[in-house]
């Protein structure tokens, strides 16, 4: 049982509520990239989707954003197609991760030798209070609850034209919290955020989802 009041709000506005277009995504192809950590992670299979999800919705490889970096699989996956990637986690697990110890230190090192590669001991509501920058993706895995998931991915979708949730289908917290933003929210056309307002959800793959811009 979810014991988030917000959670349960979701789901009874969405009884009413104008269906949310979700489209499945059917990866053309699959390759592993070059970057692949042997350490213990639930990102296996993701990785060799990265291409073609690239690709398929015209993302720009410039920057990327990733909330939750734990031991650094998916850091380092996302490495391979991002000129810079920015990795933010505090770094000593939640309530969710099997991993209660300070990875920062074992994390750095072992990404070390990726010179694209940022790694930030923060958590996301400090670093979202003060990045006013646009990425070309974000991916967000962090504490599995309905309102932390749709207080990051609700700055996220406003400063990256894809963003990727994890755990969409293990944790229907998460997977429901992009929800009420893709109906209520339209942006408009501005320097910041230079996309158009329509954008659908995604089924991306069993572990995760994303939102896309275009």
């Amino acid at each position: 049982m979810i014991a988030e009041l917000e959670y349960w709000k979701s789901i009874l506005t969405g009884v009413i509520a104008p269906k949310v277009p979700v489209l499945a995504y059917l990866p053309q192809r699959r390759q592993l990239p070059d970057r692949i950590l042997p350490v213990a992670t639930a990102w296996k299979g993701i990785e060799s989707v990265l291409g073609d999800l690239i690709e398929k919705f015209d993302i720009g490889t410039r920057s990327c954003l990733e909330f939750g970096v734990e031991h650094g699989y998916s850091t380092a996956a996302l490495s391979c197609f991002f000129d810079a990637v920015t990795g933010v986690d505090i770094f000593v697990g939640d309530m969710h991760t099997r991993d209660p110890r300070d990875l920062f230190a074992s994390t750095s090192d072992r990404l070390a030798c990726f010179k694209n590669i940022r790694l930030v001991r923060s958590d996301y509501r400090e670093w979202t209070a003060t990045d006013q920058n646009v990425y070309d993706l974000i991916h967000i895995d962090i504490v599995h609850t309905y309102v932390d998931t749709f207080a990051c991915g609700i700055w996220s979708v406003q400063h990256a034209k894809c963003v990727l949730f994890h755990d969409t289908e293990s944790f229907p917290a998460v997977k429901r919290a992009p929800y009420p933003f893709r109906r209520a929210w339209r942006p408009s056309p501005c320097a910041r955020c230079p996309w158009p307002a329509s954008w659908p959800v995604l089924s991306c793959c069993p572990a995760s989802s994303a939102t896309t811009r275009g």
